[in-house]
């Protein structure tokens, strides 16, 4: 049986970083509101105010921004046999750097949290110079 793509490798733990931190930022407002909010419909403006609440939501927020980018880029190569190379190493790249923007954001470390970022969006510019330039 032949191996996945890295970049599908990367794809698979991505969504299992989606789902972290969806659920961190779900227990975190429910610890702040509590579970009668949970459960209900969550109708009018009643929102976590709480400052790591607010902040899993803005981390959840920014990485729903560069999923899809993401996604695109990895199914791309995929799809068109340009897996591997600067494709595989931008995926890793973009993961880790999601994973580290975590704890980042979290913590309120200013500076080193947008670097993180940069180096994410780096790794999407590594998968598209792979799929378009073939290095």
């Amino acid at each position: 049986m032949a191996s996945l793509p890295h970049e599908l490798v990367v794809l698979v733990l991505a969504l299992v970083l989606f789902f972290v931190q969806l659920g961190l930022q779900g227990m975190l407002a429910t610890r702040e509101l509590g579970s009668q909010w949970n459960a209900g419909p969550r109708d009018g403006d009643r929102k976590p105010t709480g400052v790591h609440a607010g902040r899993a939501q803005r981390a959840l927020d920014n990485f729903k921004e560069t999923f899809p980018v993401f996604i695109a880029l990895a199914l791309a190569l995929v799809t068109t046999d340009r897996d591997g190379g600067l494709g595989s190493v931008g995926a890793w790249i973009w993961l880790v750097a999601r994973i580290a923007y975590v704890p980042l954001y979290l913590g309120g470390i200013p500076y080193i949290r947008s670097l993180v970022w940069l180096g994410s969006i780096a790794g999407l510019g590594l998968m598209g110079l792979r799929l378009l330039l073939l290095v």
